[in-house]
């Protein structure tokens, strides 16, 4: 039979003694680990209000676990007891430490957030977002909990099933509100978690199909019907772009923008005045991009893939509303001209792909001027044997009128030692780098954890535990390899032609423009970096 310990704490020093004392328990089986977890979490939520108050105290209080013995010893163990223990609870001051310890841990060890996945976590955040909006703390755990473990992995279409319509409205509305942080003015983790779940309805778009019904890309959907009501989130989308340092982040804006210029319910969605922003964001990135590393290659790719259809599209196309032609048309020659005796003193030779996109940009009707035959033609790139994997941007031409089914690869994050205390949340932890891995065997969903799960606010005595996995931390999921070539004009229509007509209708793109070449979608779509990574700029930009 187990007493309720009373204490009796007088300042914050005795609680941090206190914890210490509690999680110092040398434990030997899984019944005291339990025994642990439960003392650690119910004297945590009693004094939350005392001592807990801020995210900064919060996370001192998680990597005292983390570095804890108990931890130390039976991390898998903890792990998992941690995941159950988040489906089941429902009391704001656990959830804050639940959530603050899976992201902590998770954003060192990543297989934390694979493991979220794989007992059924990611519908239970998309609940408990919408629950505990008032509390904004937790609020912003949870978020970035949903950002983090959807960022390096491709969620399931029953995942993706659980993001509603309401839940999009929900996270839109926030981001249109005033922001009591000051911190925060702009609602950032809100604005990640929606730029992440476009990045995973395109990726599901773009791999071959599993379930029988398409996913609707409902953050499209949501700004699409609703294109004057949320006008600020285009706004801070554009202002983060300007600032965003880190590579990955760029590329998850720069997929929505891709998206949203290339459907004719989203391509004049941005106001004239911000789209002119834009545009010049767009144009110093694509000169400020150091040409020797390979990386910042394919970022300025998506660059000139994210520019063909805003010039195509949106209204700066119209009659009177030409912004910066010259400008523009002189950075596309810059770009796509052969090395010269001026050019070189600033760019590198232009590589195949390079000068291919820009010349597409140039070729639209607004750009185009009398003297663009000057611009050296595109050579056809050399056939090659059909490939296992999606091919280089390079070796595929952006010109079949019927696109190719791509083919989507997502690496993994290259952890970091683990930390033994910090008072403030660390910074996002980059990837690790491994092949690409069939995904893994799933264990089943669950709606709430067994019987026995030891942090559940019902009796401290539970007959069981969960079992503890034996299996691997499951991989990132890659998308099945098909060939890639262009169909001749004779040959039929063939299944995969319904397929990715279905993938373009889900993923909202009606334009001539935006759908014509499936290379430009595939490497739009399977353009990732590693968290953490950041952009450098030649031209020295900051902040």
């Amino acid at each position: 039979m187990e007493f309720e310990v009373s204490y009796n704490l007088e300042n914050a020093q005795q609680f941090w003694t206190e914890l210490d004392d509690i999680l110092s328990v040398k434990c030997d089986t899984h019944e005291l680990i339990d025994n642990v977890l439960r003392s650690f979490l119910a004297f945590t939520t009693r004094f939350k209000d005392d001592y807990l108050r801020t995210e900064q105290e919060i996370a001192h209080c998680s990597y005292r676990l983390l570095a804890s013995p108990i931890f130390g010893t039976h991390a898998d163990y903890v792990r998992h007891q941690v995941a159950y223990a988040l489906l089941q609870e429902d009391e704001g001051p656990s959830l804050n430490l639940i959530a603050a310890i899976l992201l902590y841990e998770g954003r060192v060890h990543e297989e934390t957030f694979e493991l979220l996945q794989q007992v059924g976590a990611f519908p239970r955040l998309v609940e408990l977002i919408q629950a505990w909006g008032e509390d904004p703390v937790l609020h912003r755990a949870l978020l970035d909990l949903m950002y983090e473990m959807s960022r390096i992995q491709r969620l399931t279409w029953e995942d993706l099933s659980a993001v509603t319509d309401a839940f999009v409205i929900f996270l839109f509305g926030i981001t249109e509100s005033l922001s009591s942080d000051v911190t925060d003015p702009y609602h950032y983790p809100v604005i990640r978690v929606l730029l992440v779940l476009n990045e995973q309805y395109i990726v599901s778009a773009n791999v071959t199909p599993t379930h029988p019904t398409p996913l609707t890309n409902r953050v499209l959907k949501a700004l699409s019907t609703n294109l004057s009501s949320y006008k600020t989130f285009g706004e801070n989308l554009i202002l983060l772009l300007n600032r965003e340092s880190e590579t990955s982040l760029q590329l998850l804006i720069l997929k929505l923008l891709y998206m949203l210029f290339s459907s004719s319910a989203t391509a004049e969605y941005f106001y004239t005045n911000d789209l002119h922003v834009l545009l010049d964001v767009i144009l110093r990135n694509l000169l400020d991009l150091p040409a020797e590393e390979p990386a910042m290659q394919a970022l300025r790719h998506t660059y000139l893939r994210v520019l063909f259809p805003l010039l195509a599209n949106s209204q700066l196309r119209r009659p009177g509303m030409a912004y910066k032609q010259p400008e523009i048309r002189q950075v596309l020659r810059f770009l796509a001209a052969a090395p010269s005796a001026d050019t070189a003193r600033h760019f590198a030779p232009a590589d195949p792909t390079t000068v291919r996109l820009a010349a597409r940009c140039c070729a639209v009707d607004w750009i185009r001027g009398p003297d663009d035959a000057l611009i050296p033609p595109v050579p056809a790139p050399a056939p090659a044997p059909e490939p296992t994997t999606m091919p280089e941007a390079a070796t595929v031409p952006e010109t079949s009128s019927k696109p190719p089914d791509p083919t989507i690869t997502i690496t993994t994050a290259t952890p970091f030692s683990t930390p033994q205390t910090a008072p403030t949340p660390p910074a996002p932890r980059s990837r690790r780098r491994a092949a690409p891995r069939a995904p893994p065997a799933r264990t089943p969903r669950k709606t709430a954890p067994t019987p026995g799960s030891p942090l559940s606010s019902a009796a401290n005595s539970a007959p069981g535990s969960p079992t503890r996995s034996t299996a691997s931390p499951s991989g990132i999921a890659s998308g099945t390899a098909s060939p890639h070539r262009r169909k001749t004009s004779g040959e039929k229509r063939d299944s995969g032609d319904g397929r990715r007509e279905v993938a373009y209708r889900t993923l909202g793109m009606s334009l001539p423009t935006g759908a014509e070449s499936g290379a430009s979608v595939a490497a739009v779509a399977g353009h990732m970096e590693r968290p953490g990574v950041k952009t450098p700029s030649r031209g020295g930009r900051g902040g």
